[in-house]
Parts: structure tokens; C-alpha cells; sequence
């Protein structure tokens, strides 16, 4: 496993439209489909968090081109949305990698040309040719994290180390923590403190990690993905089930809230940029993906909004404060535990089935 300054994460989206809440969440758009083809917009679906409208102007100004985003929550969001002949408008989309593989399987993707890149060099080696898409056929990463768990260290004490946590003190967490709305994340979670892989296709092992979900299910909050960061904040949460990129951003709003890496492992993730088969303005996606490879682009998002960068050269230029964070650049012994959420297969429907029992009434 590569060490914490060789294993780096990255690049987010941005918008100008307006930002609400802690200025993290896009105000969703509908995109004219009379503009669809237009070359001076570009349409982009993306994640709330990875969203700066600073940086937004500064590709304006670079390429004569105006950035328009729509948001999700969750990988199967965005999936659904352009199965069901809603993705027309987007030219460049932020799948995470396991996603990367189903939409490539599904045909849903354009292969990426090579030669219409500057700057791909600037990623680190092993984000060049990553597991869930070989020499990058489809997909050019851009943020990379582990999953765990963000906490109130003033009101948590001892704080939590692994996810058992929540089952010990259910009683006292009782609706004030959040799972995330992702059925591999919190499925994933229940199973590596089974013990068994973040990615099972045994049934029994899929019915267990439902069993201590549902046992556990009456102190949560919320299945939530965005909204408990305010409350957090606010103090309505002590706990929640998070994206480390989110855990860095949290504790810079309030340093009491600290963030941990479950010792039993979590998911180690990779969101990407991808060009749908769809996309009505491949100039601009590539120019989009361009601007991000610049290593003062890249540095400048990661310091600005927290995240991490894949891009070596961007790596260089942040502070040695940020090189050194352990949230955003988790240690050797941290990775090691993690493992990466990959496509079931058919076994899914196992996966949705127990999920949607948890998840309704």
C-alpha cells in the first residue's frame, strides 16, 4: 500500500449558481433542452459538496464558457436519473468507482481520448491506471477518501474508534447521529465489523450486517447524506456517518468535531469525472477536465474546499499542514483495513432488498 503522500485525492465541481446552507449544495437547475448543444454552457451533475463558485469564474475567464450543475446525493440517484432518459443534458458526471464500472457495463459512458488531455501526467502513478477503470478508459479521478465517522469530542469522551461504537452507547446516541443514504456504506460498515468484506455476495453474512442495522435503527436519526451538516453544527447531532473530505471540512467549521477512521476498516473511495455517451458539449467536458489537471487549479481546490488531490504536482504546492493531514491523507495502516466498494453484479438485488427493508417505515 503507497504511503499517505503518494495515495492522494481530489479534484471537486463547481457551479454559478447560487449556494445555500454552509454554501456546499448547488441549487438545482433544469437545463433548457434548447441549449443542450450550446458551446459556451456546460452542464455538469455532481455531488453537493464539490461546488465553489470562486473557481467557477476562473474557468470562465480561462475558456468563454459558463458552468451550470445539478446535484445528488448518492451514486443511485444519479444512476436512476439517467436510466431513466434524464442525464441528456450533462456533459461531464462525478460517478465513484465502483459506479464507473456498472455505468461502463451498462454503455452509458464515452471513452476518454487520450490525446485530448493536458496534464493527465500530473496525476500520481497509481491513479493513472486504477483497478475500476485500467489506464483510465472512461474516467479521470479527482477525490479520494476513506468513510467513518465525525463526532462531537466535547459531548463524545472517550470518542469512538470503531463502528461498535453505536451499537455500546445506542442508548445515549438515540436520534442524534445519521447513517449515510448509501446502501454499499452502511451495508459495508455492518459487515467489516463482522468481519467479513466491505464487497460480500454471501446472503448470511448480507443478513447479519441487516440484523445489527435493524437492531440499531430506532436511535438513528436520519439515513442522510447532506442535511446533518447543519445540524451538527447546530448541535442537534453529536454523530454522524460521513465522507472524510466532509470530516476536514466540518472540523475547520468547528474544531471540536473531529473525524475517525473505524479500526475494523471502512470503504476507500475514488470519485471521478466522467463524459456521458450523451454529453451535448464534449469540447467543454474536455476542457473542464483539463482545467482541473492544472496543479495550481487542483492545489487551490484542494485548500479552498478541503479535499484532497491525485495530482502530484498540485500535491507539491499545498502546505505542509495540509500534505500532513491524516484525515485528508490517510496513513499506510489506515488503508489497509479499507477496501474499495466494487460492482455485485446481479447480487445487488440482495444488497436492495435488505436495504429497502431497513430503510422503509
Amino acid at each position: 500500500m503507497t504511503k499517505r503522500r503518494e495515495f492522494l485525492k481530489g479534484v471537486a465541481a463547481l457551479s454559478s449558481l447560487s449556494l445555500a446552507g454552509c454554501g456546499w449544495r448547488l441549487a438545482k437547475v433544469r437545463a433548457n433542452s434548447s441549449n443542450k448543444g450550446s458551446r459556451d454552457q456546460l452542464y455538469i451533475y455532481t455531488w453537493a459538496q464539490y461546488t465553489d463558485s470562486e473557481l467557477l469564474q476562473s474557468f470562465s475567464n480561462q475558456f468563454g464558457v459558463k458552468v451550470l450543475a445539478d446535484v445528488y446525493d448518492s451514486n443511485d440517484v444519479m444512476l436512476a436519473k439517467l436510466q431513466a432518459g434524464g442525464g441528456g443534458t450533462y456533459s461531464a458526471i462525478y460517478p465513484s468507482d465502483y459506479m464507473v464500472q456498472k455505468m461502463v457495463d451498462l454503455g452509458l459512458l464515452a471513452e476518454i481520448k487520450r490525446d485530448r488531455l493536458t496534464g493527465f501526467d500530473n496525476l500520481f502513478p497509481q491513479f493513472q491506471n486504477p483497478s475500476y477503470d485500467p489506464n483510465n478508459r472512461y474516467s479521470i479521478p479527482f477525490n479520494w477518501g476513506t468513510t467513518g465517522l465525525l463526532y462531537n469530542s466535547e459531548i463524545i469522551n472517550p470518542p469512538p474508534e470503531d463502528w461498535d461504537y453505536l451499537w455500546q452507547n445506542q442508548k445515549q446516541l438515540s436520534k442524534r447521529m445519521t447513517l449515510l443514504n448509501d446502501v454499499r456504506e452502511v451495508m459495508g460498515a455492518a459487515l467489516k465489523m463482522l468481519g467479513y468484506s466491505f464487497n460480500s455476495k454471501n446472503e448470511s453474512e448480507i443478513k447479519q450486517a441487516y440484523e445489527k442495522l435493524k437492531s440499531l435503527k430506532p436511535a438513528i436519526a436520519a439515513f442522510d447524506t447532506d442535511a446533518w451538516r447543519n445540524q451538527i453544527l447546530a448541535g442537534d447531532l453529536v454523530l454522524a456517518m460521513c465522507y472524510s473530505a466532509d470530516g476536514v471540512k466540518m472540523n475547520q467549521e468547528n474544531p471540536k468535531l473531529k473525524y475517525v477512521a473505524p479500526r475494523s476498516g471502512s470503504s476507500l473511495w475514488t470519485d471521478t469525472i466522467v463524459i456521458p455517451k450523451t454529453a451535448p458539449n464534449i469540447d467543454g467536458a474536455y476542457a473542464w477536465i483539463n482545467f482541473l489537471l492544472q496543479p495550481k487549479v487542483a492545489a487551490q481546490i484542494s485548500e479552498r474546499l478541503s479535499i484532497s488531490t491525485p495530482n502530484r504536482a498540485g500535491f507539491e504546492q499545498l502546505p505542509k499542514s495540509l500534505q500532513n493531514n491524516a484525515t485528508l491523507f490517510p496513513s499506510e495502516s489506515v488503508l489497509e483495513k479499507c477496501e474499495r466498494a466494487t460492482p455485485l453484479g446481479e447480487f445487488e438485488e440482495v444488497y436492495e432488498r435488505y436495504w429497502t427493508q431497513l430503510t422503509s417505515g
